[in-house]
């Protein structure tokens, strides 16, 4: 039968696995397709040392394989922004159905894009955007489809899940872990969209939309990274039995959608505080099924292309036996009637560290600030003043208590004489399943 023909643009670390897979699965995905599977086009500007291209059509020109009738499928390597938005605009313009692995793109562009290829009648697939080699995406939209999700939380960055578990595991600092991520190749020269979880919110954003079918709104996603994050805090953490983890969360409420992605304790005990180094972990809960782990490589040449390949695939079956499923897995237009809510609004518990005056009164201040913002206290740690030092160290875990009272408690807190420098704020999760 005539093959499906597909031009990937990109064949770097991503495109050289999705290439070399392609090929070297070539006759098992033929039969899954019904058809052969032919990359007909590449589009790079180096060539990749890991790949033999020489049978292959190349260009330098990634808009050449957008203008290419033989090619049925463009394949979205190359990563950014503008450039990638032009070229999948172009593509689908030119009737061609895409597949990206760019968070950043259906993130911040997606909605635009997804309603253009609707209007050419193509597909736009981003299975390999989220959590790299795990179908979270197909999880959510297909495996999930008649459960209400609740709450979708996951680690969902690898970078700052690998610098975490370093410092917890070696009692380094952030800035120490993060030059040996650097130096492992886990982090960039400039890991700001990881350690800052940019790069989470992307990802974030898009499990959202799909879980409570609203529009992807990356500018109302929550953002705080881990640099703030010390060696004492994680020791203190693991001494009230929690673990620090970089969490993405998207929470439904009946006031409206929580979507945060910052640093939070989780009990040692769950599944996600034990998921360490670079691996990623989506927790799903639901009304039917309750709550479901998918946990895997996050990143790496095949472990995405995995993924990639996926979405090819059922593209490549849609064509052979025309059926759509929607990207974000809804039918009808997406619902403006969920709001983001603001941060304030949100409700979680807290981890507190605090610098104290070691004297009679000062734990009776705090308590009245806690107590006045309706905070109340589950545990208190107070460690012993070291020598020479005039301050100790009080860590307190909080309730569940909107973020408003507790950012408002902690300028009360910073404006006694009796309490030295800022209060440091862990959110936390229990992650029970709950019907919120």
């Amino acid at each position: 039968m005539k093959p499906i023909k597909i031009g990937i643009c990109g064949l770097g670390t991503v495109g050289g696995g999705t290439f070399n897979v392609l090929k070297r699965n070539q006759d098992l995905i033929a039969q899954r397709v019904g058809r052969p599977i032919e990359v007909a086009q590449i589009a790079m500007r180096r060539p990749n040392p890991n790949c033999d291209t020489s049978d292959v059509s190349v260009t330098e020109d990634v808009f050449a394989v957008a203008d290419n009738p033989e090619i049925d499928i463009l394949v979205e390597l190359i990563g950014g922004c503008d450039t990638a938005k032009s070229l999948v605009s172009r593509a689908i313009a030119s009737g061609k159905h895409v597949v990206t692995a760019n968070k950043a793109l259906i993130a911040v562009h997606g909605n635009e894009l997804l309603a253009e290829a609707s209007k050419h009648k193509v597909q736009v697939a981003f299975e390999a955007a989220v959590a790299g080699g795990i179908p979270v995406i197909k999880a959510l939209r297909e495996g999930l489809a008649a459960n209400k999700v609740h709450t979708v939380a996951g680690i969902i960055n690898g970078t700052g899940n690998f610098i975490l578990t370093a410092m917890e595991k070696k009692g380094s600092s952030f800035t120490d872990v993060l030059g040996e991520a650097q130096a492992l190749g886990y982090a960039e020269a400039d890991p700001t969209f990881d350690v800052e979880g940019i790069d989470a919110a992307h990802k974030l954003t898009i499990l959202a939309s799909i879980a409570f079918g609203i529009p992807l709104q990356f500018e109302q996603t929550y953002t705080e990274g881990i640099s703030g994050i010390t060696s004492e805090d994680i020791q203190y953490a693991h001494e009230l039995g929690y673990r620090i983890k970089h969490l993405g969360i998207a929470r439904a409420r009946k006031e409206g959608i929580e979507l945060r992605v910052h640093p939070t304790l989780i009990p040692e005990k769950r599944l996600l505080a034990n998921v360490d180094g670079v691996m990623n972990a989506v927790l799903i809960d639901t009304d039917a099924v309750g709550p479901t782990l998918f946990y895997g490589a996050g990143a790496g040449a095949e472990p995405t292309a995995s993924a990639v390949i996926a979405d090819i695939i059922d593209i490549a079956r849609a064509i052979e036996s025309p059926s759509h499923m929607p990207a974000l897995g809804y039918q009808h237009p997406l619902s403006d009637e969920l709001t983001v809510l603001p941060m304030g609004e949100t409700e979680t518990a807290f981890y507190l560290r605090m610098s104290a005056a070691d004297h009679p009164g000062v734990m009776t201040q705090i308590t009245r600030i806690l107590s006045e913002e309706g905070i109340n206290i589950e545990a208190l740690l107070q460690k012993e003043v070291l020598e020479g030092e005039q301050f100790a160290a009080i860590i307190m875990l909080t309730h569940k208590v909107k973020e408003r009272a507790v950012n408002s408690a902690i300028k009360a807190i910073e404006a006694l004489n009796d309490v030295n420098g800022q209060v440091v704020k862990i959110r936390m999760d229990h992650l029970d399943h709950c019907n919120n």
